[in-house]
């Protein structure tokens, strides 16, 4: 058996104070992280395969309890179910410090306690470890040696949703899962999401749009630059694709030679304060692709600001609909999340949305009714479905007293209860296949040129009203279960 070589490795130590915790952390990941990028160049420049195994772990947080005593049960995180061990691995200690901090200091008060900080028992893929540094991981076969022989590479057993999906089962320890996520998750998805968006997840901003139309981007950065240009507005930066980075309002953008698949923009602001929008184009499953991987970042809310179909004879093109209720024909979801699980509208989004559109258009009360209509939006997988038998689809969705339709919405709404992240759904009117106004190309470039920058600003408004929100208030107890992480 070869030699298996790690860094040296201390006991696991306790800490009562949060900050002294994550410090802990942070020096533990940058020391396994250095010494598989350390000992991969060195193997790359050589050209041959290393002598012995090359294996550093992840770092963990893990919390002991041994009472039933009831905490402070007002807020939906920060406890545990009952007495026992609870451990979470961690990555990028650098990238979630303040949400670190957040977590491990609830728990630290809550139980009067401390938590143990030591390496677990997962190792680290060397893909991850290097990636932080910009080096790239040649393919199996590309070295001159089978790279997993002397590396650990991604494992699917620690690699998956089995605890949001609520399938998790403990390991030989016993200890249960301290976090919605283990740390081999989040670094896959820290992966995708610059592949996916062209942007690092350092910029992503604790509060999400996602919009179906490109229509929506150079609107997005239009309010960028105005923000950037009043002192007061508390913003200090705008990335584009390719991490481009401006903080003057006037600052050129030079052109993107090649669109990634869902591109993101980031409206900064200090710790995470600012707007991210994200095109994720047409169809659930790029919804859901973009929600897997952003859920890691444990965004405050993600709201879906799409354009749909009206199936009301009384709506008109350009109305709102402020989805309060979701028909789930998307299917991407089934095995996550069956189609028999409710998935509720949450006050706090539903309102904000709403004075957002009150504020944007000034009308409220019974004279906003006139444009903006509350009710169930339906989502489906097929965008022609018009065109096909129609009394099936039109049947279930007379039933189901559908409003509008479209293909991205409750995928994001169902991935936002699954993940534990705020959501909502405010959608504009661009065409009524039930009542011969189909999208045809004329007609669709007034309504874009009308509607699309003031359904944008009702969603930065709704983002900027729920951004002064106190997360514990956000944080509705309908997202959690009654066997949950203590993490959010």
């Amino acid at each position: 058996m070869d030699q298996i070589l790690t860094p040296t490795s201390g006991p696991s130590e306790r800490f009562s104070d949060a900050e002294a915790a994550v410090d802990r952390l942070a020096q533990l990941y940058d020391e396994a992280a250095e010494f598989l990028r350390d000992h991969f160049l060195k193997a790359m420049a050589d050209g041959r395969r290393p002598e012995g195994r090359i294996r550093a772990f992840y770092p963990e947080v893990r919390l002991t309890t041994q009472s039933f005593a009831q905490i402070d049960s007002r807020l939906s995180f920060g406890h545990v179910s009952m007495p026992g061990v609870y451990a979470a691995t961690i990555t990028r200690p650098d990238l979630f410090r303040n949400y670190l901090l957040q977590q491990i200091g609830q728990l630290i008060e809550n139980y009067r306690t401390h938590v143990e900080i030591g390496y677990s028992d997962t190792p680290m893929p060397v893909h991850f470890a290097v990636a932080n540094a910009g080096i790239t991981v040649p393919q199996e076969g590309a070295a001159k040696f089978i790279l997993r022989d002397v590396f650990d590479v991604p494992d699917l057993t620690t690699t998956n949703d089995d605890i949001v999906n609520g399938v998790y089962e403990p390991g030989p320890d016993g200890a249960g899962p301290l976090a919605p996520f283990t740390a081999q998750r989040v670094d896959y998805s820290l992966a995708r999401l610059s592949h996916y968006t062209a942007t690092d997840a350092e910029h992503f901003q604790n509060h999400v749009l996602f919009t179906n139309y490109q229509f929506y981007v150079s609107e997005f950065e239009a309010y960028a630059r105005k923000m950037l240009a009043d002192p007061d507005s508390g913003y200090t930066s705008f990335v584009s694709t390719g991490n481009v980075e401006i903080s003057g309002p006037d600052e050129a953008i030079p052109p993107t030679a090649k669109m990634p698949q869902m591109p993101s923009y980031h409206l900064k602001r200090p710790g995470g304060g600012g707007i991210t929008l994200v095109n994720i184009g047409v169809g659930p499953s790029n919804a859901k692709t973009a929600t897997d991987h952003i859920a890691v970042l444990r965004p405050h809310a993600w709201i879906m600001v799409g354009h749909c179909a009206g199936l009301r004879n009384s709506q008109n093109l350009g109305d709102f609909v402020l989805a309060h209720a979701y028909l789930r024909e998307d299917k991407v979801l089934d095995d996550d999340l069956p189609v028999w699980v409710p998935i509720p509208a949450l006050a706090e989004i539903q309102v904000a949305l709403e004075e957002a559109v009150e504020k944007e258009t000034q009308l409220e009360g019974y004279d906003l009714k006139r444009i903006m209509r509350t009710g169930t939006v339906a989502t489906l997988d097929n965008r022609n479905w018009e065109l096909r038998d129609q009394r099936g689809p039109v049947q279930r969705l007379s039933q189901s007293r559908a409003v509008a339709l479209d293909m991205e919405s409750a995928t994001i709404a169902a991935n936002g209860f699954r993940f534990r992240v705020p959501y909502g759904t405010l959608l504009c009117i661009s065409d009524k296949p039930l009542h011969g106004e189909l999208k045809l190309p004329g007609m669709a470039s007034d309504f874009y040129k009308t509607q699309v920058s003031r359904h944008l600003m009702i969603g930065i408004r709704a983002m900027e009203s729920l951004r002064d929100m106190p997360l514990e208030r956000m944080h509705s107890r309908k997202l959690r279960s009654f066997d949950e992480t203590a993490f959010l």
